[in-house]
C-alpha cells in the first residue's frame, strides 16, 4: 500500500456523531485540536514557494514535470527542518503539502479515493462523504475559512468562473469532470459550503448495473432494443438517484454509425462512440452578459444534422424545444428530468414547457408530450443506500385530457428486507405488452414477449 492509499485510509476510517447546528460566536467544533504539525507546515510551505516561486504557476509547465519538481523540493526542505518527527509524520507532512500546492488539500484523499462518490464540505471544519450509498463523517478539516475559500478559488478559476460576494454561488467542474457546487457568504450563513459529485474514471457498463441489482437482465435487453429501435426515452428520479450514469449507459447502446449530440449543463456524459459532439451550456458572466441556455444549444443542435441528441437535464422552458425535436424526425433522443414517480416526470414536464414563455393550451402540450415520449424511466436511491430502477413505463396515448401510461416492469418492495436491511426486491414484469413492439419489430429489433410473462402464447 503506497502512501498515498494509507494516508486515504487513515483519513476515510475516522467517524464521528454529527454535530449541533452552530451558534453565533461558538466554534462549531471544539473536539477538534490544531494540528501538532501546522507550523511545520506553514514552514514547509512557505520555503517550497521561495524555491520554486513562479514555477509553479508557469502554464507551459508540463504537469507531470511540475509534480517532480515539488516533490523532489519537498524533500529538500524537509531535510533542512529541524522539528524531530518520526519517518512517517514527515511523510505525512509531505502528502499533505503536495496535496495543498498540487491538488485540494484535505479534500484530495478523498478525491483519489475510488469508493466516495461524493464529497460535502458543510464549512471549514466538517466535512461528509458518501461511501456505498451511505453518508459517513471524516476526520478532515481546512484550516480556517480562508483555506476553504482557497481551494474553492482554485477549482472555478480553471474553468473560467469566478465566485465572491457578487456571485456567491458557481457550478464548476474538476480536471476530471467531477461535478463541483460552492456556496460562499453572504449566501452560506455559516461558512462556504462545498459538494464535490466525483466522476468516474472508468464509466459503468450495463454489466455493472446488472451486479449492482440497479436493473435485471431481461430490462437491460428491453432498453437496449428501445434505444436501438429509436424510442425517445425520458429518465426520471430524485437527486442522487443515478439518473446520469442510467443516461450513460442507455447512450452506450446507440449505434456507433450514429452522430450524435450531447447538451449538459456540466459535461459528464462519457460516450464511446466516434461520432459524438459535445454542447456545455454557459453561465452569463460579470456583466450579466454571454449566457448560453441549455435551450439555445438545443435549438442550434437541430441545425447540426443529428441522428440522435441526448440531453443531460431540462430544467426550463428547453423542454419545449426538446419535444419539438423528438416529434420532428430526431427519434431515439434522451434526456432526464428530477421527479418523484413517471406522472410526476410529465407534470414536471408540463411545467417547464410552460417556463419557455409561450401561451400553449394544456392539452397541446400533453398531445406533444403523449407523442413524444415512449418510454419513462424511473430511478431511486433506496433508505439502503442501494440505487435502482423502479419503474420501466410506457406511454400509450390521451384519454380526454388525461396521458395514459402503463407500467411494464416495477420494483418489488412486497419482498422487504433482508436482515442488512438491503431490499431483497427486484424489477418484476407486470405482465403486459408493450404498445412499441411492433413498430420495434418494424425497424428490425425484435424482443420475446417471454420477458414481459406472455410465454403462454397459442400457437
Amino acid at each position: 500500500m503506497n502512501l498515498t492509499e494509507r494516508l486515504a485510509q487513515q483519513q476515510a476510517g475516522g467517524s464521528r456523531a454529527p454535530r449541533p447546528q452552530a451558534t453565533v460566536g461558538v466554534p462549531r467544533r471544539t473536539a477538534r485540536n490544531a494540528d501538532p504539525f501546522a507550523g511545520v507546515k506553514r514552514s514547509v510551505h512557505q520555503g517550497l514557494l521561495e524555491t520554486l516561486g513562479p514555477k509553479l504557476y508557469d502554464a507551459h509547465l508540463d504537469q507531470r514535470e511540475l509534480e517532480t519538481r515539488v516533490t523532489q523540493t519537498l524533500q529538500a526542505v524537509l531535510q533542512r527542518d529541524d522539528t524531530p518527527m518520526t519517518a512517517a509524520d514527515r511523510a505525512r507532512v509531505a502528502q499533505e503539502v503536495a496535496d495543498e500546492i498540487l491538488g485540494h488539500g484535505p479534500l484530495e484523499p478523498y478525491l483519489r479515493d475510488a469508493g466516495v462518490s461524493e464529497i460535502m464540505v458543510n464549512g471549514h471544519d466538517q466535512i461528509y462523504v458518501e461511501r456505498d450509498g451511505r453518508l459517513e463523517a471524516v476526520d478532515a478539516a481546512f484550516t480556517d475559512e480562508g483555506h476553504l475559500r482557497r481551494t474553492i478559488d482554485k477549482i472555478v478559476s480553471r474553468v473560467g468562473r469566478r465566485v465572491d460576494d457578487a456571485s456567491p454561488m458557481v457550478d464548476a467542474r474538476l480536471p476530471d469532470g467531477s461535478r463541483v457546487n460552492a456556496v460562499v457568504p453572504p449566501v452560506a450563513l455559516d461558512g462556504s459550503l462545498l459538494t464535490i459529485r466525483k466522476f468516474a474514471a472508468d464509466p459503468f457498463s450495463v454489466e455493472d448495473l446488472t451486479s449492482f441489482g440497479t436493473l435485471t437482465a431481461p430490462v437491460a435487453e428491453l432498453l437496449h432494443a428501445c434505444v436501438k429501435g429509436r424510442l425517445n426515452v425520458l429518465i426520471g428520479g430524485g437527486t442522487g438517484s443515478g439518473k446520469t450514469t442510467t443516461l450513460n449507459v442507455l447512450s452506450s447502446f446507440v449505434p456507433d454509425d450514429e452522430r450524435i449530440v450531447t447538451i449538459e449543463d456540466a459535461a459528464e456524459l462519457q460516450l464511446r462512440q466516434e461520432h459524438v459532439l459535445r454542447l456545455e451550456s454557459r453561465p452569463a458572466n460579470v456583466e450579466k452578459r454571454g449566457e448560453i441556455a441549455v435551450r439555445d444549444l438545443v435549438r442550434n443542435a437541430l441545425r447540426m444534422r443529428p441522428d440522435r441528441i441526448i440531453i443531460g437535464e431540462v430544467r426550463d422552458g428547453a423542454a419545449l424545444d426538446m419535444l419539438q425535436a423528438m416529434n420532428t424526425g430526431h427519434d431515439g433522443s434522451i434526456t432526464t428530468v428530477h421527479s418523484n414517480a413517471p406522472r410526476d416526470s410529465l407534470a414536471r414536464l408540463e411545467t417547464m414547457v410552460l417556463m419557455a414563455g409561450i401561451d400553449l393550451p394544456q392539452r397541446a402540450i400533453r398531445e406533444q408530450m403523449a407523442s413524444a415520449i415512449d418510454l419513462i424511466v424511473h430511478q431511486s436511491r433506496l433508505k439502503d443506500g442501494t440505487r435502482r430502477i423502479t419503474h420501466i413505463t410506457e406511454v400509450t396515448g390521451m384519454e380526454g385530457e388525461v396521458i395514459t401510461l402503463q407500467d411494464l416492469f416495477l420494483f418489488d418492495f412486497r419482498a422487504g428486507v433482508d436482515e442488512r436491511g438491503w431490499f431483497r426486491g427486484t424489477l418484476r414484469s407486470t405482465g403486459l405488452r408493450p404498445g412499441f413492439l411492433d413498430r420495434l419489430a418494424e425497424r428490425g429489433v425484435y424482443l420475446s414477449p417471454r420477458m414481459f410473462g406472455l410465454d403462454e402464447v397459442p400457437r
